[in-house]
């Protein structure tokens, strides 16, 4: 994105003849690049295949930054589901108990469909949007941000039960107070990336991945988020014997002014 004349002058001269070899055999240096419409992956997929159609004899290695990115993309899928296994392990540990941090890491897939959804919908105007490594970043950042509203919630619905009180008030209350903490932090956190989603100039194409999927997650967690939070922790509690009183006895509980809050 910044001409090649803007920091170097070329022109052309003779130079000594070279005999290029990789791993003791003869051999072709080729650097190319994908058009706008294809990614890396593909572009790499398709030199494998005119590869695979040249004669006996005629092989391939990938080097550089190509061979990263097969090594990395081989890599993402465990690095992901190790994301999950730490941020399990870390609220397991602070809440001393296993079903809770399943009710908050139930989020997460809203906040990973969200970054899809939006990144598929400006990849149909910016076709340089493309599942690589910028993305994934994006998407272990979706799954700490996702877990830290869920955890606005389901922190003071425990705090509420262990006062006494009974779940459905607990999970109200805790949506109720907590609503506002969550929004304001969320579109803190949407309005900091989104220099990153409109950026222009030279490497705009990486911080346009992180900012348009970590917008879009954050947007999905937050909303739905809301809603479906305090429904993921009342099925974990109710799965584990806790009793849902009657909705009547939840809304003379929460609305009744004389509540100590």
């Amino acid at each position: 994105m910044i001409p090649l004349s803007n920091v170097v002058q070329t022109n052309w001269k003779m130079g000594s003849p070279s005999r290029t070899r990789y791993n003791g055999y003869e051999a072709i240096d080729i650097v190319g690049s994908n058009t706008q419409s294809k990614s890396t992956g593909e572009a790499m997929a398709m030199m494998d295949k005119l590869v695979s159609e040249l004669p006996p004899g005629f092989g391939k290695e990938w080097t550089g930054q190509s061979l990263q990115e097969l090594i990395s993309g081989s890599q993402a899928p465990m690095l992901i589901a190790l994301s999950l296994i730490v941020v399990f392990l870390c609220l397991a540990a602070l809440y001393e108990s296993w079903s809770i941090p399943i009710a908050v890491l139930l989020v997460v897939p809203l906040g990973i469909t969200g970054m899809l959804a939006l990144t598929m919908l400006r990849h149909i105007f910016d076709a340089n949007l493309t599942n690589d490594v910028y993305f994934k970043v994006g998407m272990l950042t979706i799954i700490g941000l996702a877990a830290k509203n869920a955890i606005l919630i389901v922190e003071f619905a425990v705090a509420e039960q262990r006062a006494g009180r009974n779940l459905g008030t607990a999970v109200v209350d805790a949506a109720r107070l907590r609503l506002r903490p969550i929004l304001m932090t969320s579109f803190c956190f949407i309005l900091g990336v989104l220099p990153l989603a409109v950026s222009t100039g030279a490497g705009a194409n990486a911080r346009h991945a992180i900012g348009t999927g970590v917008i879009g997650g954050m947007l999905f967690a937050t909303f739905l988020g809301v809603l479906l939070i305090p429904v993921f922790y009342v099925g974990m509690r109710r799965l584990l014997g806790d009793k849902l009183e009657p909705v009547e006895v939840t809304l003379a509980a929460t609305n009744d002014p004389n509540r100590h809050e």
